[in-house]
């Protein structure tokens, strides 16, 4: 204990007085206490050292990492007796990144790879697991700012990076997602949307299609123009990304012939218009240029070779071209 923690006041040398006041005693306690804390915090238990009392106080807090298990506010409360500092401690949140076009599937494997990383390096069991996120997010759950029906929650789990800790659960988690989609949609502006007859959800699905077809940034308006064209010219989409949800068809696997006679609803080769639901969580950036469309006339887009951007054109004959010098199928 050679190093003072912050929040915590050593003691003094020599007798201490034969009569303390309250607040000496006060600052005892909480010395004492936070021993107990760093005791206990090998085991990332959580302490906390409290001064009771019934005066109404004014709560402040600094935080600062101590160890590798915990982390140390110090709150300073403000009391009819004076101002007295208390030292809490906390376990060190753990972090969960979902990166976007990341699927409902794919969520649920991250969650039990983190998990299974905090129970190794860190020797705590979390709540989080791959079956309760599954069974978290089994049933459509809308978050409250989206007002339509919908069949799965696929779409509305936002991409971010998340803190958790041992005792969050996944319901807690999922819960999380949804508020993040909330406050991102609500920056969306759905005014041009609306006046070509697409729902919010329509919305969504357009921009779930963007984000995994898209690896540019700078190209997600112009698919999102593909797709409002398409769907204007009453043509199939042709995008075989939603093929792939639909029939759970790997990235590392080459679509099959008979795969694209499916008569599954998400394959947009063979049926006109949106697929049923969105097939990954965009976004904020693919939600707005799901609803804000670059104004231009193309129809076909095939990638480039670099395996990172796209070739647009109005024309098929310009589109069959190019994707048979670069050996591509069509859309």
């Amino acid at each position: 204990m050679g190093e003072q923690r912050p929040g915590v006041i050593p003691p003094r040398s020599g007798r201490p007085p034969r009569a303390p006041n309250p607040r000496q005693v006060a600052v005892r306690r909480i010395f004492a206490l936070c021993v107990l804390v760093l005791v206990l915090g090998g085991l990332g238990w959580l302490a906390v050292a409290a001064i009771g009392g019934g005066d109404k106080s004014v709560r402040t807090e600094q935080q600062s990492t101590l160890s590798n298990t915990l982390v140390y506010r110090t709150v300073t409360r403000t009391t009819a007796t004076g101002t007295v500092e208390t030292v809490i401690a906390m376990p060190k949140p753990f972090h969960v990144v979902f990166p976007e076009g990341f699927t409902r599937k794919q969520m649920a494997q991250r969650v039990a790879a983190v998990a299974k990383i905090a129970e190794h390096k860190r020797k705590i069991k979390a709540d989080l697991s791959l079956a309760g996120y599954i069974a978290a997010t089994r049933k459509p759950r809308v978050p409250p700012c989206f007002h339509n029906k919908v069949q799965t929650v696929e779409g509305f789990l936002f991409p971010a990076t998340y803190e958790f800790f041992p005792q969050t659960t996944s319901t807690q988690l999922v819960q999380n997602q949804l508020d993040a989609f909330c406050e991102n949609w609500s920056r969306v502006d759905l005014g041009y949307a609306r006046s070509k007859n697409l729902t919010p959800y329509d919305v969504l699905i357009i921009a779930s299609m963007v984000e995994k077809e898209t690896l540019s940034p700078d190209e997600r308006q112009l698919v999102a123009a593909v797709i409002y064209n398409r769907l204007h010219a009453h043509m199939p989409l042709g995008i075989d990304a939603t093929l792939r949800y639909g029939l759970d068809i790997p990235p590392t696997e080459s679509i099959h012939r008979s795969q694209l006679q499916s008569d599954s609803p998400y394959n947009t080769r063979k049926h006109i218009g949106l697929p049923p639901t969105p097939i990954a969580s965009p976004g904020l950036a693919s939600m707005q240029a799901a609803a804000h469309p670059a104004k231009v006339k193309y129809l076909y887009f095939v990638r480039k070779p670099d395996k990172k951007h796209h070739f647009f054109t109005a024309s098929y004959q310009a589109f069959q071209r190019y994707a048979n010098t670069h050996g591509y199928g069509g859309p």
